[in-house]
């Protein structure tokens, strides 16, 4: 445990202060953050390079709350346009981020929406969730673009149990299935993870917790991306849909026992909320689906907090 958490020391450190004001203020990456500051999804990417049996990008009801689901895809002019009223109306909103619902480095509105953001809001955090895949190769245009936070979802780093968990893998102009996709798929992860990392992007990782596939498993991850020089892990329940509609999620103390046994190795998040792909506002309280009266009571809350805290 002592030398996991001297990892974590030496990133915020060596991080220098505009790093540490980024964690501080992400609420995904800081656990006391959560209540202080929230994110907006912008949801600008509906196409999506790999297929995931646990994935189901197809259906979006006001009640839920998952990777994937969103009222509507936005161009970048509408999401530049929703971002200006969001963060007018929601000034504690301090990061922007692009999470789907496909997968952001398979679209290239991606980047047009992350330039606009950052010419007009050059003072939020700008991150982003991907699966991995195309990530050496876009890397650069995420520098471009100036994103500084990331999340990679990495859902084993073994072959076989990969397989077991995605349908096909669509790279350079073709389909690769079974063993084969998931070998590209964990390659290019792995190299784009130490990549972004040695180019001083702080990096999250979700994994998918999947009992009887990779609940076993998990540890070796979380000593893999330890080495890499990841920032903080997040292992996230099983949603049973689409192929794995029928399996059974872990039940919460299975969860916190593969988080306990990582976290000698790497940080864990132990706050998400699995949120939507256009969720915004605290993590949690996704403004999104609240009615109007329920958000002013939530920007009068955050607005007294706020003040509280500018006068300690």
């Amino acid at each position: 445990m002592d030398n996991q958490e001297s990892n974590i020391c030496d990133i915020e450190v060596t991080g220098g202060e505009d790093i540490k004001r980024i964690i501080a203020q992400h609420p995904c990456y800081s656990k006391d953050a959560q209540h202080k500051f929230g994110r907006i999804h912008l949801a600008v990417a509906p196409k999506c390079n790999i297929q995931c049996n646990y994935c189901d990008r197809k259906f979006d009801c006001v009640n839920e709350s998952r990777p994937g689901v969103t009222s509507e895809v936005l161009t970048p002019a509408k999401a530049l346009e929703k971002t200006r009223q969001v963060l007018r109306e929601y000034p504690f909103i301090k990061v922007v981020g692009i999470a789907g619902p496909g997968d952001p480095l398979a679209n290239d509105e991606t980047f047009e929406t992350l330039e606009l953001i950052r010419q007009e809001f050059p003072d939020v955090t700008l991150c982003l969730s991907t699966n991995g895949l195309a990530l050496p190769e876009k890397l650069p245009d995420l520098l471009r673009t100036g994103v500084s936070t990331l999340t990679v979802t990495l859902n084993a780093i073994d072959p076989e149990i990969e397989a077991q968990l995605i349908s096909h893998v669509s790279y350079k102009g073709r389909v690769y299935r079974g063993t084969e996709a998931a070998e590209i798929l964990i390659r290019n992860q792995l190299e784009g993870i130490r990549l972004a990392v040695d180019a001083g992007l702080v990096i999250k990782i979700n994994t998918v917790l999947v009992p009887g596939i990779n609940d076993k498993h998990i540890l070796e991850v979380a000593k893999r991306v330890n080495e890499l020089g990841v920032y903080i892990m997040n292992v996230m329940p099983l949603i049973c849909q689409a192929k794995f509609a029928d399996m059974e999620p872990p039940t919460p103390a299975e969860r916190k026992a593969v988080q306990d046994a990582c976290e000698p190795y790497v940080q864990q998040m132990r706050h998400c909320r699995q949120c939507r792909s256009d969720a915004y506002g605290l993590i949690g309280k996704d403004l999104s689906q609240l009615s109007e009266e329920r958000r002013n009571v939530i920007k009068l809350d955050m607005k007294k907090k706020m003040d509280t805290d500018e006068k300690a």
